[in-house]
């Protein structure tokens, strides 16, 4: 069963909501470039998980949010979300995303920066629209204030520590934090104050969803060393070949021998070079102590879940918990 059905939740609905705002920009000619990149960027296809995460957070309200601005505040996480994608493409270079041609590939890079510019800038407007109430307002604080700028920043971070092999653990926890968590948690909040949730459960879900995303996150990591071409839609070890230091490598770089085969390649390296450097990581212990720090997020985030024991939408919580724990994603 999907995570949406699940849930009970309409994702269609959802990209529904995306495409109107798209198609019914006045300011968009209507065969204009930005338009179709959008609206294929929406028809692709994807998880939803943010968005999602925005309805469940609104489950643990006093109110239930009107439907539109509930479902528009839903719309305008996946916005952020894959607005977030396009740049991230163009920083690693990343020629295809779920099997299909990235958009810098189809357009230029200066097309795609363009769009993506478009989606963060369609966001905002749209969502003042809808924030003339004191709840939706702190919601869209939320979501536009803290969660783009981080991941602008997340991303600034991972484009200038390309093969930095002395990079620091916290600055790794730092940037995953900036680039993948922190827009999951603030979905979840968001959703719980447009419900107006009490603070300190708001901050729960808040606590919640980063230690999901930084899990998430983590786990991503290891897919690109344990994963195939064909399941990626990239080569294994892509990550690393595109210079990205990511948990598996740091924790590998403490292994003398290891650490020296890592630390000479550099961006002229051979593909083989890269792919024995690859296998070797691997098979290494630096993948089980990924793993267990990827653990080590879900453990937390289960204690968010034992705190809101009294609310019956935990039980939504709990199925997004198994789903981020069980799933290769």
């Amino acid at each position: 069963m999907k995570l949406s059905d699940a849930l009970r939740i309409d994702v269609d609905r959802i990209d529904k909501e995306m495409i109107d705002l798209v198609r019914y920009d006045r300011d968009l000619p209507v065969f204009s470039v930005v338009k179709r990149s959008v609206l294929d960027l929406i028809q692709a296809g994807g998880k939803r998980l943010r968005p999602m995460l925005v309805i469940v957070g609104s489950r643990f309200g006093m109110r239930t949010p009107e439907g539109k601005r509930l479902v528009r505040l839903a719309a305008a996480a996946e916005f952020v979300h894959a607005a977030s994608l396009i740049h991230d493409d163009i920083i690693d270079g990343a020629e295809r995303r779920r099997q299909q041609p990235t958009l810098h590939t189809k357009t230029n890079v200066y097309t795609a920066t363009h769009v993506a510019n478009y989606m963060m800038a369609r966001i905002v407007e749209a969502l003042f629209e809808y924030s003339d109430a004191e709840d939706q307002g702190r919601a869209l604080q939320d979501l536009i204030s803290a969660a783009p700028s981080k991941l602008c920043i997340g991303e600034y971070q991972q484009l200038n520590t390309r093969f930095d092999y002395d990079i620091e653990l916290d600055t790794y926890l730092e940037k995953t934090m900036n680039k993948t968590a922190l827009l999951m948690a603030a979905c979840l909040q968001a959703g719980a104050r447009a419900a107006e949730a009490e603070e300190w459960v708001s901050d729960t879900l808040y606590a919640f969803g980063r230690a999901v995303g930084m899990s998430f996150q983590i786990k991503d990591d290891l897919l690109d060393f344990e994963q195939t071409e064909g399941k990626l839609g990239k080569p294994a070890g892509a990550d690393l070949m595109n210079g990205q230091v990511t948990l598996p490598v740091i924790y590998a770089l403490r292994d003398e021998a290891l650490g020296t085969q890592i630390r000479s390649l550099h961006e002229g390296s051979t593909v083989e070079e890269f792919q024995h450097v690859i296998g070797q990581i691997r098979h290494s212990q630096a993948m089980d102590q990924a793993r267990e720090l990827s653990h080590h997020y879900m453990r937390e985030a289960w204690e968010q879940i034992e705190d809101l024991r009294d609310y019956h939408a935990v039980e939504d919580l709990e199925m997004i918990w198994h789903y981020f724990n069980d799933r290769d994603f």
